[in-house]
């Protein structure tokens, strides 16, 4: 197994394609920590499975938006495993609504979880990946955080910035051996996205040139792959998951 006695944090973890993620990569041997904020129920369940799959397991209550929750997040995983190898920051939301309709309140929440609470874990682990001279970080994008989405600027504008910062990111931390990458899934075959109204799904369809939504676990062996040494030498990037979705 890759990840053996690595120890990875999966923010946003319980559901869709942070659960894929959560359960891949503690198939490839890693110890996982999940934050939740409200799903306790689905967070121990999830827990408890990674324990029967034979590895070490951790919950904990954090608003991935919170700075303060962030730190406290990491210092409890430190305390806990002594170390983290591993961030992947995938919690997100969307609020939509078209542009001249959007509330500040709308924009305020979208930005501050999917971007803040990208910065706000990056910023808690980097200490301890430059102490160490080693780390991987994935950070989940979205493909219209490249092409922009109609009803969906706060979305857009958010994961455009985790593509910048992913870069960024990439150049301050590479001295360290450090590496920071981000994937983009096109639709994905979330719950959420299943009871999407059928237009919105049919929409979708006729973009991906491979004629069918991805599924989580599709996206989560990419950020497991980022996660071990065969990527040792990809950073900065920006990696598409979305069947031809873009093209």
């Amino acid at each position: 197994m890759e990840l053996e006695d690595k120890v990875a944090i999966v923010t946003g973890g319980t559901r869709g394609i942070g659960r894929a993620i959560v359960l891949d990569l503690a198939a490839d041997g890693a110890d996982v920590v999940l934050n939740y904020r409200k799903s306790d129920d689905l967070a121990k369940e999830l827990a408890k499975t990674i324990t029967d799959m034979g590895r070490r397991a951790m919950v904990v209550q954090a608003d991935v938006s919170s700075f303060d929750d962030a730190q406290a997040m990491v210092e409890k995983v430190l305390e806990e495993f002594k170390t983290i190898d591993i961030l992947i920051n995938n919690a997100g939301m969307n609020w939509d609504g078209v542009v001249w309709k959007m509330t500040e309140e709308q924009w305020d929440r979208v930005i501050s979880v999917d971007l803040k609470g990208t910065f706000n874990y990056t910023r808690a682990v980097t200490p301890v990946f430059r102490e160490k001279a080693a780390g991987k970080i994935v950070n989940i994008t979205s493909i219209n955080g490249l092409r922009g989405k109609f009803g969906q600027s706060n979305y857009s504008a958010a994961k455009a910035g985790v593509i910048g910062f992913t870069k960024a990111c990439a150049r301050e931390l590479g001295r360290y051996s450090v590496n920071v990458n981000a994937v983009a899934p096109g639709l994905i075959e979330t719950e959420m996205v299943k009871e999407a109204p059928e237009n919105v799904r049919e929409m979708a369809l006729a973009e991906i040139v491979l004629g069918r939504l991805g599924l989580p676990q599709e996206v989560a062996y990419v950020v497991t792959f980022l996660c071990t040494e065969k990527a040792r030498h990809i950073t900065g990037q920006v990696i598409q998951v979305d069947g031809g979705q873009y093209i």
